[in-house]
């Protein structure tokens, strides 16, 4: 089998655009939630939310689209596009894959994930046909905002034409879109990939939706960095985060022979269906353990061999319970051996792009051996499923650990789990 290796990581994030400002922050134990002001809050439920700083607002870690395009585009292209863009840049600057010869295009793909697409944009759209008619929509509207258009923009940017694709699988989209961009390396149908995940949807539709489901975090919105606490007793719901992650992997020969700085290897990858409800999973967890299962069966890793697990514990009730009882049943006999954090205390969630962003803090974590902390994590679960929890759960401070294997998970509505585990290089 082909083996698949990252050479370059590019980031939008809460806590700061570019890798190493959202690790520095993350591992400094920073929030990036804080209070709407994309819309008025006021009336909803939830209020608190993780925007990206703009770089009016951080001169110097701020986010700022021109970048990465020029400024006539900037207004064609839904935000969760834009964010992309950016992200991407980062990654393939890194990586320094700047093909010239039409072959090595041709095998680059593009696979980036949305669960929404340009939700912001549509809203916008359907209030202007609403008060105009329907004679009035920039040409532009339908390619700014369908889900594809992130993949198809950074192909286009880069001249990349190999396979072009879109996992739109709710909040596990992003690490299916690695999944995804691996498989077309080990199938031989690619030798580079693009892959990630990019999300903004910070709405007030998708407030009030997500607040009717009761998902959305209600209690906290006079201290919104208290928010999301994941594993701890008090959660009562995620806050929705933005922004965009991007990896670039590459064959691992294609990498040496071109004098790639090879970061990680990714070496395993599982996929599974709760086939249970449309929104929750089962209380024993199975659909995840069996994803993880596959993860480590493809990496042909025993569980003992993992030091770290970016979870996709969300902070709500049932949900993080669920991953917890998978873990246990993962990882019977580790305790405080086996780390689980889970970075979204910090990012919150960014739905369809969390994935690709969490794989970058567990890919951080195995390159410097320090772990990122679960924030808020002041009363912790004890029990899942009737099994004590056991794990170190890394609360509020980062800690330091060697590390060789990481897992990194992702779960989403209608029942869909994704795992996948980077690994340290070696000959």
């Amino acid at each position: 089998m082909r083996r698949v290796v990252v050479t370059g990581m590019g980031a939008v994030s809460p806590l700061g655009v570019g890798v190493e400002r959202f690790w520095n922050n993350l591992v400094n134990s920073k929030s990036g939630i804080r209070r709407v002001d994309r819309f008025n809050p006021e009336g909803f439920a939830c209020q608190v939310a993780a925007q990206v700083p703009s770089v009016e607002e951080d001169p110097e870690g701020g986010f700022d689209p021109l970048v990465a395009m020029p400024t006539k585009e900037v207004k064609r292209v839904d935000l969760f596009i834009r964010y992309a863009l950016v992200a991407a840049k980062e990654a393939i600057e890194q990586a320094g894959w700047q093909p010239h010869k039409d072959t090595a295009r041709q095998r680059t793909a593009t696979i980036i994930a949305s669960g929404v697409g340009g939700l912001t944009t549509m809203t916008s759209a359907t209030k202007h046909v609403e008060a105009n008619g329907p004679r009035r929509l920039s040409p532009f509207i339908v390619p700014s905002f369908l889900a594809n258009l992130a993949a198809g923009q950074v192909s286009i940017t880069h001249g990349f034409k190999g396979p072009l694709g879109t996992p739109v699988t709710a909040c596990a989209a992003s690490v299916q879109a690695l999944g995804d961009a691996a498989r077309l390396i080990r199938a031989d149908e690619a030798d580079v990939a693009v892959a990630g995940g990019a999300e903004a949807s910070i709405d007030p539709v998708s407030f009030a939706g997500f607040s009717a489901a009761r998902a959305l975090s209600s209690s906290y919105n006079d201290t919104p960095s208290a928010a999301s606490r994941p594993f701890d007793k008090a959660r009562d719901g995620f806050v929705m985060g933005e922004g965009a992650a991007i990896l670039l992997l590459e064959e691992r020969q294609h990498a040496i022979e071109r004098g790639a700085e090879i970061i990680c290897e990714l070496s395993g990858y599982g996929t599974s269906a709760d086939a249970h409800h449309v929104t929750a999973g089962p209380e024993d967890g199975s659909g995840a353990l069996q994803a993880m299962q596959l993860a480590l069966a493809q990496s042909s890793l025993s569980p003992e061999a993992i030091g770290y697990v970016n979870a996709h514990s969300t902070s709500t009730p049932l949900g993080d319970l669920a991953e917890l009882a998978a873990l246990t049943r993962l990882f019977p006999t580790r305790g405080k051996t086996l780390a689980v954090s889970s970075t979204k205390s910090a990012t919150g969630h960014l739905l369809g792009a969390t994935g690709a962003l969490e794989a970058i803090a567990a890919i951080k974590a195995l390159t410097t051996g320090t772990l990122p902390p679960t924030l808020n994590l002041q009363d912790p679960e004890v029990s899942a499923g009737n099994m004590p929890i056991e794990f170190d759960l890394v609360p509020e401070s980062a800690v330091k650990r060697e590390l060789s294997h990481v897992m990194s998970n992702g779960f989403g509505f209608g029942g869909v789990n994704a795992a996948i585990v980077f690994s340290s290089t070696h000959p």
